[in-house]
């Protein structure tokens, strides 16, 4: 599998003290936790509607392909944003491997 979410995440990590002006990361970055967390959820929502599209006579797969691009690229910023790490989430989802999502989420409490 591709190692592009480990080089965003890097890329995105970089950008972090350039200029907002010239750096659309850095722009997003300087929202802070809740800019960048609502502008995910904005992304997010895009991509429903395009996935909720899909079967339908104005469905497209290229259009749903551009808003997942988009939702990663956001999710990423906006754990950066966060203190949150790519492998932070990478452990958590390895530490979760194998069990059962219903004996996990009866594990939170």
């Amino acid at each position: 599998m591709s190692d592009i979410l480990q080089r965003l995440a890097a890329t995105i990590a970089a950008r972090a003290g350039a200029d907002p002006a010239t750096s659309h990361t850095a722009a997003m970055l300087a929202r802070g936790p809740a800019g960048c967390a609502e502008k995910f959820g904005e992304e997010a929502i895009e991509a429903i509607v395009e996935a909720a599209r899909i079967d339908t006579p104005s469905g497209d797969r290229e259009a749903l392909t551009r808003e997942g691009a988009d939702v990663l690229y956001h999710f990423l910023v906006m754990l950066a944003a966060s203190g949150v790490t790519l492998d932070d989430v990478l452990a958590e989802l390895e530490r979760r491997e194998g069990v059962s999502g219903i004996a996990e989420k009866a594990s939170r409490g």
